[in-house]
């Protein structure tokens, strides 16, 4: 049964993202109000932080922070794993620090992984620090809502040569060195409205406050042209880079309790799903690129089950996924790597699981970035031995 409250929240969820034409006029008025509050106090905030009124807290190492300037959805956790890759091959120790968002550490705070060990399950540790730690396994992950202890907390642990904030660009309470923002090659811009009453967490005039734009699936149609995005951030670099989807494991029906380490993804390639029938399921912020990511591997796509960012799934809703499945008789059942984190173990799958990661590519310009942020980190370590 759908709840009043579930009902107004799809409407409100549809009118963000702008998937309906016809509108309810009230409730757009209503979020329209909202947002320009909302785009206020953030621009007071903002200015506050500007003036010293509000002062932000330094670390005692480099902190690069990876954003973006509406929620959820462009690929700031596969991102934040690339980078933590990169900065690592340049030579330099490096930890993470995550919000936790969801996750049963988020107030309290503390390590999830420390570059050996990961001491916190999913739930505790949130879902993409856990991905991110489970993905990196050799680097510190640490989370916390105060990113300022969290990262202290880093540097007593870890000693690391830079600081990696996952979805650091609104947190202005901790000082940054270097500030890369993500945008959607598509809707940089969501709707181009604030929240609620779109998507954005702040005007695109916030990209000043960045040293880089990262654009992210640069590989899709019709991307929005880069001339409108350099005349918001003149002078400053933007690069575009590109989500490459690759099979993180296959969980086999004949072997449903099967080690999670398994990972067949070096065997098995996309081909093999041509001609097949698949039910997919996941639950995060753009489901609908996931279904058009994986009808392009060939499959035909039977049935598809849609749950809001973070879901959590209960043991009868995974029960009625298998069910449709079965009830479908498809040969394949997929979702999200950021999805299987969050259901591991919880249940026996009747069909082979298929389950999908994200790498990023800046594909041919990786030696461009690499030696952006190779110059930009050399500089801000030389900057930071002066002053100290």
């Amino acid at each position: 049964m759908v709840t009043t409250a579930t009902r107004v929240k799809r409407k409100i969820e549809t009118i963000m993202t702008g998937e309906v034409a016809r509108k309810p006029a009230f409730l757009v008025q209503l979020l329209t109000l909202i947002s320009i509050v909302y785009g206020g106090l953030v621009k007071l905030r903002e200015t506050l932080y500007k003036k010293d009124l509000l002062q932000s807290k330094t670390l005692l190492c480099p902190v690069i922070s990876i954003g973006n300037i509406t929620l959820g959805g462009v690929g700031k956790t596969p991102m934040a794993i690339y980078m933590a890759k990169r900065i690592e091959r340049l030579g330099y120790r490096v930890a993470v620090i995550s919000r936790g968002y969801k996750g049963k550490a988020e107030k309290t705070g503390g390590v999830v992984c420390d570059g050996r060990m990961i001491y916190m399950a999913p739930e505790m540790a949130g879902d993409e620090p856990y991905m991110i730690a489970k993905t990196l396994k050799t680097i510190p992950v640490i989370v916390g809502q105060d990113r300022y202890k969290a990262g202290m907390l880093a540097i007593e642990r870890f000693t690391p040569d830079v600081l990696l904030l996952d979805d650091g660009f609104q947190h202005l309470g901790i000082g940054r060195d270097i500030d890369l923002v993500l945008l959607d090659s598509k809707k940089p811009f969501g709707n181009t409205y604030l929240f609620p009453r779109g998507t954005l967490r702040e005007t695109a005039s916030a990209l000043k406050r960045g040293d880089a734009v990262i654009l992210t699936r640069s590989d899709i149609e019709n991307p929005v042209p880069l001339d409108q995005i350099k005349r918001l951030i003149p002078g400053k670099p933007i690069f575009q880079s590109v989500h490459t989807p690759y099979i993180v494991k296959i969980v086999t029906s004949r072997n449903p309790k099967l080690d999670d380490r398994l990972n067949i993804s070096s065997k098995v390639g996309f081909d093999v799903f041509k001609n097949t029938s698949v039910f997919a399921f996941s639950g995060i912020a753009r489901n609908d690129d996931f279904r058009r990511t994986i009808k392009r591997f060939g499959c035909r796509v039977k049935g598809f089950s849609a749950f809001p960012d973070h879901h959590q799934y209960s043991d009868k809703e995974l029960d009625t996924l298998s069910n449709s499945a079965m009830d479908r008789s498809v040969d394949f059942i997929m979702t999200t790597e950021k999805d299987y984190i969050r259901i591991v173990h919880k249940i026996e799958w009747p069909i082979d699981l298929v389950v999908v990661g994200i790498k990023i590519s800046f594909k041919n310009n990786d030696h461009t970035f690499d030696t952006f942020l190779d110059h930009q980190l050399s500089d801000v370590i030389k900057q930071k031995k002066e002053i100290s």
